[in-house]
């Protein structure tokens, strides 16, 4: 079954580039909404969820106040990557968080979902 690339788009009542920053960048920001942990060493993160579940990634690319990219370490796509990026939609001054994510065919609607739920759980945690 193939593999889609999923592209979401959340706007958030959030004025502060620092706060927003914070939340898609840092260990303890992704602990407030993505992760029960995280670890980072440099480049290499490891995220976990429960007591058992975990799963590692490599930042390969990021640009300060812009976006993260992440690329699964047991991903068998070496082009696959997630991504968190940040915009500012000049009109309102509000922050837009967009996710790139992939996903197999069949699991499509179940990502979305997911995402939906953790950035229900960042605007709760920042008061977005």
């Amino acid at each position: 079954m193939g593999r889609k690339k999923i592209h979401l788009e959340y706007l958030l009542n959030a004025t502060s580039r620092n706060i927003l920053w914070e939340a898609i960048s840092t260990p303890t920001g992704l602990e407030g909404w993505f992760a029960d942990k995280v670890l980072s060493d440099d480049r290499h993160v490891t995220f976990c969820w429960g007591k058992t579940e975990r799963r590692e990634a490599m930042i390969v690319a990021m640009r300060t106040y812009s976006f993260i990219r992440f690329h699964w370490l047991d991903s068998e796509k070496e082009r696959e990557y997630f991504e968190l990026k940040m915009t500012n939609n000049e009109l309102t001054n509000d922050f837009v968080l967009e996710i790139t994510d992939f996903a197999a065919e069949d699991e499509v609607d179940d990502t979305c979902e997911l995402w939906e739920s953790e950035v229900e759980t960042l605007r709760r945690t920042c008061g977005f």
